[in-house]
């Protein structure tokens, strides 16, 4: 499986979701999440029907974070001009992991 990293931290194992099909389902129907999974492409989330609150970041297309959120159970997430994928994780994982706006992420 691949990894989520910043700089030289590995953050955390990730998940990708490229085909539609996997976007759409994304964490529906999850306990939880471990480590993240990344929507690509993808400019905007919904939690409708999930179990569980999510951090949200929107990345760019060069995966540079443009915007930190986080979302309750049953909410329905505007599109970020810009974004052109998603990195979804359990919430208080961007806390834990110090991902904060304009951080370059990398999958490896």
């Amino acid at each position: 499986m691949p990894w989520l990293v910043c700089g030289e931290k590995v953050l955390s194992s990730v998940e990708i979701a490229e085909r539609r099909a996997d976007r759409q389902r994304g964490l529906l129907g999850r306990e939880g999440v471990e480590g993240a999974l990344l929507l690509r492409p993808a400019n905007s989330v919904h939690t409708l029907g999930m179990r569980f609150a999510i951090d949200v970041a929107h990345l760019d297309k060069e995966l540079k974070v443009l915007r930190v959120t986080s979302m309750p159970p049953w909410r329905m997430g505007r599109p970020v001009r810009g974004a052109r994928a998603v990195v979804e994780a359990e919430f208080g994982s961007f806390e834990r992991w110090g991902l904060a706006v304009d951080d370059q992420l990398e999958v490896r």
